[in-house]
Order: C-alpha cells, then structure tokens, then sequence
C-alpha cells in the first residue's frame, strides 16, 4: 500500500480499543457518583469525530447527551454544565487553544473531564481527571478518536441497563484493527481511481446521513478543504433536497458515503437522484467491505471506522496525484489568527 505502515496503524488502533476496559471503569465511577449528563466537546475536527457517539445516546439512551463548542461555551455558560457532568475533551495535540481555554473553565465548574489525547505532556493531556492518551497523526486519528468516543457511549448505555449485550460489541471492536488493515489493502486498486475522480474537480458535494455524516462532513472540511485546498459542500442527505440538489449540473461532482444505519434510505434517495443530473457521482458504500466476524449490529455502529480507514488510501494517494502533501498549510498554525 502507498505510503503506509502496517504496524504503526495496527499499534494505534489497537491502543484505541484497549481502552475499552478503563474507559469503562471511569464511566462507572462517575455514574456511582452521581454524573447527571455527558458533554462532548472538542474543537474543529476532533468535535465531528464525536458527533456519532453522541448520536448514539441522543438515539438510544434516556442519559443527556450533549455537543457544543469550547469557543461558545468560553463564551457563553451552558445551564446543562455542572459539577456532575463527563467531560469528554479531544484534541491530538493537546494543546487545542480553545479546548485549552475550556479546560480551565471546567476546572472551576467541578466536572469530571476526560481527555483523549496523542501527548501526554500538553497542557489537556496533563489536566484531564482521566487522560486516555495514544499517540497518532492525522492519517489515523479519525479511527482512534471514533472508537474512544463510541466506548464512552457504549458503557454510558451499559452501566444504565440499555444494552445487553455489551461484551459481545466490545469483543467485536477488538477485531478492527487488523480487520480494518485488510480493507485497506483490499481497497488500495480502487482508492487511487477515487482519488483521481477528486482531483479532476475543484469543487464536490460530499453527502451522508446518520453516524457516517459526520465522516462526510470531516473529509471534507479537515481533509479536502484543509490539507487539499479543494472546495467543498458537505450537506446532510436529508438536506441535500432541501437547497443543494439545486446546484448540481453535469459537470458537478458529488461524493456519497452509505452507512449501515437505519438512515441508510436516505443517502439511497440521494443516489437514486444524482445520476439523472450528473455523470460525477461517486459511491463509498461500507457494506461493500468484507468485516468477518462481526455482526450486522456492531457494523452499522462502526460505519465510520470504516469510511475513515479507507478515505486514508484516497488520501494518500490524492497528495501524490496533486503533487499536495497533506500537511501543506497557508494559515493553519502558520500565522496569526
């Protein structure tokens, strides 16, 4: 595979479900203590890698589950954040200025912060009551930070008697890593294709729904937009009706991620729709991904694991087709802001 490292993914995937067991054990801790909530708050990217888990809850938990901005709530309190909230905080780095900020406002408040990190010695991977700390970069932070977050909501929902069949999931988790590197390899002929039909355009539309929206939404911001300078239009597939269709002519590209949700149907409508108006619609499907040994219920859970793995490749290859390495910045940590 293109510039790809085997055992440096494995290790950090695998360090990423290893946490199931602590993570756990923090939770119920808290529960016993009386946590009234969960907030998961991170900044830019790290705050769409948490939209799933915290659609899980929202969906399947009567626990209130909570997303909003350190920026905003530096700003502006929230009623809902006190003493007895989890605070799920992330940010590779660990020095996130706004997240940095926000850590200092919750020190005052009293609430139980946990920190998922890639550094240790940074200020949030020094401040956390709890720091979950496994090294990454950008190319295999998205997976690491879907499966932390997904074990947050996870034992959440267990330890509240709203899922029964908690260790079978967590079992079946165990396995992605070195699954998740056979769909790679699997995927690697057609990931430099996709991303050729990338760089053809400057500008795409990039469509999901349920849990894989938020992958929709991320590579498009954070890596075409930011690593690619290519322009973008992420829109919800149930959105996309709704303003968005009006924009696509032949020559549009659109790029839709399927899930394995319950709101599959509504990137099929997007599907369904597309190709009457452009010839550029381009399908990531995650069940067209082969996944043994795990079942139908943990696949629609880890749908965007899986997106996430495989736009890797895309990725990769697309820096060497464009002549664009990812971590080319203008702005980004590179002036004032």
């Amino acid at each position: 595979m293109l510039n790809f490292d085997e055992q440096r993914y494995l290790r950090i995937q695998s360090g990423a479900t290893g946490f199931a067991a602590r993570f756990d054990a923090v939770i119920a801790d808290c529960l016993n203590r009386g946590a009234e909530n969960v907030f998961f708050l991170g900044t830019g990217g790290a705050a769409i890698l948490m939209q799933p888990a915290a659609q899980l809850l929202q969906r399947s938990s009567r626990f209130p589950a909570y997303l909003d901005l350190p920026a905003e709530l530096i700003l502006a309190n929230s009623a809902n954040l006190t003493a007895k909230s989890i605070v799920v905080m992330p940010s590779l780095s660990g020095t996130t200025k706004e997240s940095v900020a926000m850590l200092a406002k919750l020190k005052q408040i009293g609430a139980t912060v946990l920190t998922l990190v890639g550094h240790a010695e940074t200020p949030l991977g020094k401040g956390g009551d709890h720091a979950f700390v496994n090294f990454a970069e950008d190319d295999t932070s998205c997976e690491s930070f879907y499966l932390q977050s997904l074990f947050v909501a996870l034992s959440i929902m267990k330890h509240r008697g709203e899922i029964a069949n908690y260790e079978q999931i967590i079992a079946e988790i165990a396995l992605l890593p070195q699954l998740l590197i056979e769909v790679k390899r699997g995927f690697e002929p057609q990931a430099r294709g996709f991303a050729e039909a990338i760089a053809a355009s400057n500008y795409h539309i990039i469509a999901g729904a349920g849990n894989v929206w938020p992958e929709a939404y991320y590579y498009g911001m954070c890596i075409l937009e930011e690593m690619q300078w290519i322009r973008t239009r992420p829109v919800h597939a149930s959105d996309f009706f709704h303003g968005t269709l009006e924009l696509v002519e032949d020559d549009v590209s659109v790029i839709l991620f399927k899930g394995e949700d319950k709101f599959r149907p509504l990137a099929e409508r997007v599907e369904n729709f597309v190709p009457n108006y452009t010839k550029k619609l381009f399908v990531l499907d995650t069940a067209s991904f082969a996944l043994p040994g795990v079942s139908d219920e943990v696949r629609a859970l880890v749908s965007p694991v899986v997106l996430a793995a495989v736009l890797e490749r895309v990725s990769a290859h697309l820096e060497v087709i464009r002549n664009h390495p990812l971590t080319t910045r203008r702005y980004y940590k590179r002036v004032a802001y």
